[in-house]
């Protein structure tokens, strides 16, 4: 034990040392927790829906906007648009009658235009835009204005009230939900949110901690090492150095991006909420089955470090870890929707696998008690199983240092040894 934690403070204390480390984790920091604080510089009333003027008066600054304003083009050649519906509907646009489509379509390709629409029958029109976006407000709207004049002229057309038809149409409803166990929408973006972040520091972190083994052997620095503690030591001080380095960097980053959306949630209009605003028993959860999966697959890279001879050849030796880590991370993205189903209920119970897997159904679905001990278990299992056997790996690496491993013959002298 007094050698694993010889082991751990020199790692820690390298990690800690060195600049660049330190340095950029205080950058990131600064800059995401920066990035948070902009609505109360710039005004992002467009994102946020809370409107910042500063240092402008106010009817300055709208007969500006108003000036900016995009443009859109109408052709109407059923003769059904209502101005005032229009302008209701894009509020933040210009329109500009046309009497030509020829000359709208040059408009919009020469982008003096966003958009243009030719309005053919009160039921048909075409729309012309350059750049579609995926968010495609425009379109949307103009096809919802459509309607409205759809609407109004067939109850002209048939003596009905058009505002009797549009209270029944637009009626509201009182709607008294009771969630009886999770909101798998409103956790939905979280879960996603942490797949992502486990898998980056998975990533990040792991090549790190690989890295910093196989350089020992490549310097022949083990010759040292070896005679002074022992291989389970090494490989263990190592990698849960490397765990807790890559944690607190990142804990750092993301406590200072969390820290400054608190403190600026209302200048963003909670419009982040469903990102940032995340609950303590979600968090909790995550840092359990978060931080096993980061520390199962720390120990593998760790394995991969032992296997290697040079640092050149860690891409090539990782390169089947980075396959296992990349299906894992899609298969759990894809299956976000369906945390009920079979498959996801499969892999919350595989260790490459449950960090993600298992969090999202605790989150997001159902969850027996007996099932949460048993996967947490069995990770847990694997952790301590991987870096045992990373540790024989680094043991016979240090008798063929300059040599790669391949992960076949080690397997086979693990087994030797065993016998």
């Amino acid at each position: 034990m007094r050698q694993f934690l010889l082991v751990l403070e020199s790692e820690l204390k390298e990690y800690f040392s060195t600049k660049g480390f330190m340095i950029w984790t205080i950058i990131i920091a600064v800059l995401g927790a920066g990035l948070l604080c902009l609505p109360r510089f710039i005004d992002l009333s467009g994102f946020t829906g809370v409107q910042v003027v500063a240092h402008h008066d106010e009817q300055e600054a709208h007969k500006k906007d108003k000036e900016e304003r995009e443009r859109l083009y109408l052709l109407d050649e059923a003769h059904i648009t209502d101005m005032e519906v229009l302008e209701a509907y894009f509020p933040e646009n210009e329109w500009v009658i046309i009497a030509d489509e020829k000359a709208l379509r040059q408009a919009v390709e020469s982008q003096e235009a966003e958009a243009g629409f030719v309005i053919k029958a009160p039921d048909t029109y075409t729309y012309y835009v350059y750049n579609k976006k995926m968010n495609d407000e425009i379109g949307e709207n103009f096809e919802d204005a459509m309607k409205v004049f759809y609407r109004r002229d067939y109850c002209q057309d048939h003596e009905l009230s058009y505002e009797v038809m549009e209270q029944v149409y637009e009626a509201e409803l009182t709607v008294d939900e009771q969630i009886l166990n999770k909101d798998t929408r409103a956790n939905y973006f979280y879960c996603y949110i942490f797949v992502i972040l486990v898998y980056m520091m998975i990533i990040m972190y792991g090549q790190m901690i690989a890295v910093s083994i196989t350089s020992e052997k490549s310097n022949r620095a083990i010759e040292v090492l070896v005679t002074s503690t022992t291989p389970n030591s090494l490989l263990f001080g190592k990698v849960i150095a490397g765990a807790i380095g890559g944690l607190l960097q990142f804990g750092l980053v993301i406590g200072a991006i969390l820290m400054s959306y608190r403190l600026n949630r209302g200048v963003w209009g909670s419009s982040l909420d469903v990102f940032l605003q995340i609950p303590p028993e979600v968090l909790l959860v995550f840092a359990f089955f978060g931080l096993g999966g980061y520390l199962f697959y720390a120990f593998l890279y760790g394995a991969v470090g032992a296997l290697s001879s040079k640092t050149e050849d860690i891409s090539k030796t990782s390169g089947g870890v980075m396959m296992l880590i990349t299906i894992v991370y899609i298969f759990s993205l894809t299956q976000l929707e369906q945390v009920d189903g079979m498959i996801i209920k499969i892999l919350s119970f595989l260790p490459v696998s449950s960090y993600s897997t298992m969090f999202a159904r605790i989150a997001m679905g159902t969850v027996s008690t007996w099932e949460i001990i048993v996967s947490f278990v069995i990770l847990l299992v694997s952790i301590i199983g991987t870096g045992f056997i990373g540790a024989k790996i680094y043991r016979m690496g240090t008798l063929r240092y300059g040599n790669p491993i391949k992960f076949t013959t080690a397997i086979k002298g693990i087994r030797k040894m065993e016998d």
